[in-house]
């Protein structure tokens, strides 16, 4: 992991997220994508989660590198997912994403909201 804006990333990725969240942008086609984690206000506990492949990366967005996957998170939604881990499940009783965030104090049970 490199980051480049602070000496802590708000998020690390597990080798699982990693490899997938690369063979995801492999498939995009666009090396100037990065995967943006955000934190938004909504959904059943307060806040959800958002992420998606963004090319335009602010000067205060905190960086950081996984291998070969770029990770932006916007200034506010860094200081919510201090300590967070995004991590990739593939098996036959779900697959996809799932972010552990230890200052999440409720999380509601689709998984994607927290307060």
């Amino acid at each position: 992991m490199t980051t480049t804006d602070t000496d802590i990333a708000p998020i690390t990725l597990t080798d699982l997220a990693s490899a997938k969240v690369a063979e995801l942008l492999d498939q995009e086609g666009n090396p100037e994508l990065a995967l943006r984690v955000a934190v938004r206000p909504g959904g059943c506990s307060g806040f959800s989660y958002e992420m998606f492949f963004d090319s335009d990366v602010a000067g205060d967005d905190v960086t950081s590198t996984f291998g070969s996957v770029k990770v932006v998170v916007d200034p506010t939604s860094a200081s919510l997912l201090v300590g967070s881990t995004l991590d990739y499940k593939d098996g036959l009783q779900g697959a996809g994403f799932s972010i552990n965030n230890p200052n999440a104090s409720r999380t509601c049970g689709c998984g994607n909201s927290f307060s």
